[in-house]
């Protein structure tokens, strides 16, 4: 079904080939509210033996401040293609701006962990917005002709997040308190709330179909729902309990409700009828492979430094940097050679990479030497560059203008629901691993409490320590087969320059 042409922003110019200044400026407004976003979920995560102590706690209860905010970004997203649509990207975008700086102030006030938890959810209404509004906001004033830069430009706080994130936590929490992992946000939130309003375009939405409200019962809660029970996993070690089950059989009920829904209906809260475009398709098969794979084994290096070779929070976030001064070099290119030839090159370079980097850690040991680790670490990060934002742009390049916020919105679902199926996955495998060696806890315990070593026999520390590294890299292999996987989809992405998406669109339908 092909779309009458839609006309770019007034003044932005997509057709020119470079970027200009008006484009720049409403890059950096995006990526102010992209970086807020993404830092959140990583900074967090080093707190979390924080609250435990703060709120006397446990690590189960203290966890629901990820798992709450991460529910909350699930909930929002599928609601945002539409409202987008509805309202403006504008009004939407500092709307999202302002429920996210009020959770990050409600969050520095809280009292017991049932109010940080509480307060953690109205954050994630804002983060969940934040970036597919940000990825439809930057379309729409680039253009096809351009989009594989402007992406390239947000996707750099989605790569330097997971990696700065432990270490500007780890120097909050040390040098001042865990409050101000959350105020920090105050002052960079203002500034992008006075930017938006300044640099983003007006909005003029146009009289917007009906509200999908079935679609919205269906797909939110069953996201949700879902998510909830697969983020469960680890903590309850298996997939067989009732806390996992119950709420992700319902939750994938409800989703495959809301497909058999969404087939039917003109106008669907989630556009499924975007998958009749081939490029999209591929891309989605692509960044579902790719997100279980890369994100699922970011948590392993973190936890392998600190409870194997036992590095700090903020050491291990340290050591983990190399991995994103990579990509930061990769990124633009990739950006211009994607406008240029299309991502389909681009993508399979990157992976290539990954996996050449990724399959230096299943051999981990005890002792693995930092710069091996570090060098493997950088060209795992060149790959990140080619990889991640082109498969977005694969996806978003070929759709037209009023297409792009449900696009957006879609590959926004999928990245956040493979992502969770992959921390999930890597945690159980890892956790079953551990558990198969009983030499492992106490080695692991003596290694951050120095005095339990001198209750157990020699040797147990380092055979012990030994073992558990060799768990982290049988882990590391689940997540190098995943990657080598990802090439299959990653073929059939696009190889050629973009056209008007118009046109593209008519070329990549599969008529069904």
């Amino acid at each position: 079904m092909t779309q009458p042409p839609d006309k770019p922003a007034a003044g932005l110019g997509p057709t020119a080939d470079k970027l200009d200044a008006a484009v720049f400026k409403v890059a950096g407004v995006v990526v102010l509210g992209a970086i807020m976003s993404i830092l959140d979920i990583t900074v967090v995560s080093v707190a979390i033996p924080t609250f435990q102590r703060e709120f006397d706690t446990s690590y189960a209860i203290a966890a629901w401040t990820m798992t709450g905010y991460t529910l909350a970004l699930a909930t929002v997203i599928p609601l945002t293609g539409w409202a987008a649509d509805r309202f403006g990207t504008k009004r939407l975008y500092l709307m999202a701006l302002t429920f996210f700086v009020l959770g990050s102030v409600l969050c520095s006030t809280a009292w017991n962990i049932e109010s940080l938890i509480a307060f953690r959810v109205i954050q994630g209404i804002g983060g969940g917005m934040l970036m597919p509004l940000g990825m439809t906001i930057m379309t729409h004033a680039a253009g096809p002709q351009r989009i594989g830069r402007v992406m390239a430009v947000l996707g750099v706080p989605m790569l330097l997040g997971p990696i700065a994130g432990p270490i500007l936590g780890g120097w909050l929490i040390e040098n001042f308190s865990w409050h101000w992992i959350f105020l920090i946000n105050l002052p960079i939130g203002v500034v992008a709330l006075v930017l938006a309003v300044i640099v983003l375009p007006a909005d003029n939405p146009e009289p917007s179909e009906s509200f999908d409200f079935l679609g919205m019962l269906l797909a939110s809660p069953g996201l949700a729902l879902f998510l909830f029970g697969v983020s469960s996993i680890p903590e309850e070690g298996t997939v067989a309990a009732a806390k996992v089950l119950v709420p992700a059989v319902i939750g994938a009920l409800l989703m495959v409700a809301f497909v058999l829904h969404a087939l039917r209906t003109e106008h669907p809260l989630i556009d499924l009828h975007l998958f009749r475009n081939r490029a999209l398709t591929f891309s989605v098969l692509t960044m579902v492979l790719f997100a279980i794979a890369f994100f699922g084994a970011a948590l392993l290096l973190p936890t392998y430094l600190q409870q194997v070779r036992g590095e700090s929070a903020l050491q291990a976030g340290l050591l983990i940097a190399p991995q994103g001064i990579g990509a930061v070099l990769t990124m633009p290119v990739a950006g211009r050679l994607v406008d240029k030839i299309g991502p389909g090159k681009i993508v399979m370079v990157g992976i290539t990479l990954i996996t050449i980097g990724m399959a230096y850690f299943v051999q981990l040991d005890a002792d693995s030497s930092y710069v091996t680790m570090i060098t493997a670490l950088f060209v795992m990060g060149l790959g990140m560059g080619c990889t991640m934002m082109p498969i977005m742009t694969a996806a978003i390049q070929t759709l037209t203008h009023q297409q792009v916020a449900r696009g957006s919105t879609l590959m926004n679902i999928v990245n956040q629901t493979a992502g969770s199926i992959g921390t999930a996955t890597m945690s159980v495998v890892l956790t079953n691993l551990l558990n198969n060696e009983p030499l492992v806890r106490p080695a692991i315990a003596a290694n951050f409490d120095p005095t339990l070593a001198g209750n157990l026999p020699p040797g147990t520390i380092e055979v012990g320590l030994q073992r558990a590294a060799e768990a982290f890299g049988h882990t590391y292999v689940v997540a190098v087969v995943l990657i080598v996987f990802t090439l299959v989809p990653a073929f059939f992405l696009p190889r050629t320059k973009p056209t008007n998406p118009e046109v593209a669109e008519a070329a990549t339908t599969v008529h069904v």
